[in-house]
């Protein structure tokens, strides 16, 4: 489903140009686990931005669906993300000032839905994910685990195709990182989900089907 092919992106500093990826080539099936792991620097998140068509490459090319990404115009990719990237990050990233409900809303407003049709499909996945009481609280009255359950409902309201999770479980303590994983499979069973998971925890990427190391802007299988 996805192809990474001589992908390398570089960045220009007072000090120089530093290069943060070098040259990767990866392949993702459908469906399929993926685990990168690596020292902080390595490039890990850098990749999963590129991944994601939240940055662009300095070269080399991602292609989804056969499409190479980065030939998309500025519109095109935003669009292609909304409805085919679901992003999770560690800090979760939501909105302090609305409620669970209206967080989730916020990609199917962007894809135009109407708002009826947000709620929707908002209150949908936040059942799936076990936070239907939860609808009318907003993220301070949540705790850890459920706020990073509401980011994870977020990013499934448009169905996507590919989950991208930066340290999903990194600012949470053991037991509910368990809870967070446990939902994870059962999310992948579920929608037949390729989730890509950029991790320093030895317990997130045994999870997976496969783990790739990251080390100084190389991959390493």
């Amino acid at each position: 489903m996805i192809a990474v092919r001589a992908l390398s992106k570089n960045f220009n500093t007072d000090r120089g140009r530093v290069e943060v990826l070098k040259d990767l080539n990866l392949d993702i099936s459908a469906g399929e686990r993926i685990a990168v792991v690596g020292a902080s620097g390595a490039g890990k998140t850098t990749l999963m931005h590129l991944l994601g068509g939240l940055d662009r490459p300095s070269s080399g090319s991602v292609f989804f669906a056969e499409k190479d990404i980065f030939l998309y115009s500025a519109q095109e990719l935003d669009a292609f993300r909304n409805r085919s990237i679901g992003f999770v990050f560690q800090f979760h990233q939501l909105l302090p000032e609305f409620t669970a409900l209206e967080n989730v809303m916020m990609p199917a407003l962007i894809s135009r839905s109407s708002k009826r049709e947000a709620e929707m499909m908002a209150e949908e996945i936040l059942t799936a994910v076990g936070l239907d009481h939860r609808l009318d609280h907003k993220p301070g009255q949540l705790s850890g685990g459920e706020q990073q359950r509401v980011a994870m409902a977020r990013s499934l309201v448009m169905s996507p195709k590919l989950l991208l999770a930066d340290e999903p479980t990194g600012n949470l303590d053991s037991g509910i990182s368990d809870e967070i994983l446990a939902l994870l499979d059962r999310l992948h069973a579920e929608r037949n989900l390729t989730i890509v998971v950029v991790t320093h925890s030895e317990k997130v990427a045994t999870r997976m089907d496969r783990i790739v190391h990251m080390t100084d802007g190389h991959l390493q299988s």
